[in-house]
């Protein structure tokens, strides 16, 4: 990574990194900045940095800057050579003391990444500290320029070397492999930039999506590295995989060559990072399609993957996210949540719009109120012949606007007679918890990329309220749930820790605090131990969780086995 000049703002503008995620574009004026290529990577440190921080570092994205703007946030930190190993190092040590997965491998993944220099074939200064994790001071070298001298033997020796420590955690050890840089750059140019890419507003990161990548190694390589390593920390919660960053088969191995899939366990892809560098990238209004197949060129047609069957035209709050159809059980996708239906996905796609512009309207940035937005939000549904909705009652009475409205929850008649965004539910409570669920996604989404200042912790606040409202954080007696409440599990799109791709997650994170997964069956069994260990729940009710896990694991993976899991063990929803 290069470095060019640097001009802050104003010094009182950088706050010590906390539960608010710091963006440093309205900090800092870079030339050619690098430092957001691996951008959740960053994102994921700052959110376990945040947790203990008392060498108050401002940010992680200081570790990566050259020396004169890495000063601007070192926090207590003087020797700035070192300045990213600290915060690696505090990161997971934050993350180690709950046994979290997540957490520690982006630590260690952060640690690795280049580091910016003056120019293009400069490497970084060595850290000459020592770290207190040994699992972070096996990393004191990492990734450098790809045009300095020896960068290909190091840069691989660190990818394997970081593969080790991840399976050591009990991590994916592929994972390593997003760790890796740019292709070199011409020692000549001037500019600095070399060929690397740098966007803020790509929550995965552009060297990711943009499939600027280039591998250090070979899947079999990182295989053959971490044979016979036992991981050292049992029982731990959450997870990070390479398949959740990026397809690995879509990027080129040093030297030549695409990377086989190996047995890196990649093959679904990486259907959330559709659209992630949007217009700046391709210029294609409908750009959250542009990574939809593996083979698409990352510079490339944008919607070329997909159609976009969203025509209204609308642009109060900015027009609605594309609505994107293309192959699969679940054909229509909407800023990277998918639906079976294209009614479902077109109603969502309004209520974005709906939510946007309602959120500009209250916060004084557009004239004229709440009821236009809510006039142009009849127009789109009615152009999408959504408008029979209005047959049924809208139950859900919960206000809060922190990333606009909840969705409405329909109640007609029928087998199924909830509705939230086409999704159809039994019972009331289940069909208000995913109204709640889908405002709070919305809220840390804009959290998140900073169109919503004030942190995650406010969403999580007005999510609480609107499931109180619905009744939903009531706990049950002893003798079922011991201490704990609300068992259930959600499918849902929008998780801090997905970027968009829908994933399990326990409904309750303060009972049962862990991350999402692919898989319902780590959510449920977790769930279930947590009931027993913890919850001190009764005998019978642990049992009717084990059954539950069961039946769900036997479920398509989707809000069908949400649906199962949930029902067997709380009774119908």
């Amino acid at each position: 990574m290069k470095y060019q000049t640097v001009a802050f703002a104003s010094s009182a503008l950088l706050g010590v990194v906390s539960g608010a995620p710091q963006h440093l574009r309205r900090v800092a004026k870079r030339e050619v900045p690098q430092e957001h290529s691996h951008e959740l990577f960053v994102v994921t440190t700052r959110e376990f940095l945040a947790k203990n921080n008392p060498l108050q570092i401002s940010d992680p994205v200081f570790g990566l800057l050259g020396d004169a703007a890495a000063a601007k946030g070192a926090g207590q930190v003087t020797n700035l050579a070192c300045l990213q190993q600290a915060t690696a190092d505090q990161a997971f040590t934050n993350a180690k003391a709950t046994k979290d997965i997540r957490g520690m491998s982006a630590a260690l993944v952060y640690q690795a990444i280049e580091r910016n220099t003056g120019g293009v074939g400069v490497a970084s200064a060595a850290c000459t500290d020592k770290a207190v994790n040994p699992e972070i001071a096996a990393l004191a070298k990492k990734h450098q320029d790809p045009a300095s001298a020896g960068a290909a033997a190091n840069n691989k020796a660190v990818t394997l070397e970081l593969a080790k420590q991840l399976a050591s955690i009990g991590g994916d050890p592929m994972l390593a492999l997003m760790s890796g840089t740019f292709a070199p750059g011409d020692k000549a140019d001037t500019t600095g930039k070399g060929n690397s890419c740098d966007n803020t507003d790509d929550p995965t990161g552009c060297i990711f999506t943009q499939k600027k990548l280039v591998l250090d190694a070979t899947p079999d390589e990182i295989t053959q590295a971490v044979k016979g390593i036992t991981p050292t920390i049992t029982g731990g919660t959450g997870e990070l995989k390479a398949a959740d960053v990026a397809d690995v088969s879509n990027f080129k191995v040093a030297g030549g060559g695409n990377a086989a899939a190996g047995n890196a366990n990649n093959g679904n892809g990486n259907k959330k990072n559709g659209g992630s560098c949007k217009a700046k990238n391709n210029g294609a209004a409908s750009g959250d399609a542009n990574n939809a197949t593996a083979g698409a060129d990352a510079s490339g047609a944008g919607a070329a993957a997909g159609t976009n069957v969203q025509t209204f035209t609308g642009t109060l709050g900015g027009a609605p996210p594309p609505v994107i159809q293309s192959s699969g059980d679940r054909p229509f996708s909407v800023n990277g949540d998918t639906f079976v239906g294209k009614a479902a996905a077109l109603g969502r796609s309004c209520d974005v719009q709906h939510n946007a512009c309602a959120t500009a309207a209250n916060s004084g940035k557009l004239s004229g109120g709440v009821s236009q937005c809510d006039a142009q939000n009849t127009q789109c549904r009615g152009q999408a012949g959504l408008t029979k909705r209005a047959a049924g009652n809208n139950v859900q009475t919960f206000t809060g606007t922190l990333g606009g409205l909840p969705p409405p929850v329909i109640e007609s008649s029928g087998d199924r007679p909830f509705s939230v965004d086409g999704d159809t539910f039994v019972g009331k409570a289940a069909a208000l918890g995913r109204s709640c669920d889908v405002q709070h996604n919305a809220c840390s989404r804009e959290a998140n990329s900073g169109k919503l200042s004030g942190g995650v912790s406010q969403c999580d606040a007005q999510d609480s309220e609107c499931r109180a409202k619905a009744g939903l954080n009531k706990r049950q007696a002893a003798s079922e749930f011991g201490s704990c409440s609300d068992p259930t599990i959600a499918f849902k799109g929008g998780l801090a820790d997905r970027q968009g791709a829908q994933a399990f997650v326990a409904n309750n994170q303060k009972d049962f605090a862990h991350g999402s997964a692919l898989n319902i069956g780590v959510v449920a069994d977790f769930i279930c131990q947590r009931l027993q260990s913890t919850c001190k729940a009764s005998a019978a009710a642990v049992a009717k969780c084990k059954q539950a896990s069961t039946a769900a694991k036997a479920s398509t993976q989707n809000a069908a086995a949400a649906n199962t899991f949930n029902s067997k063990l709380v009774g119908k929803q």
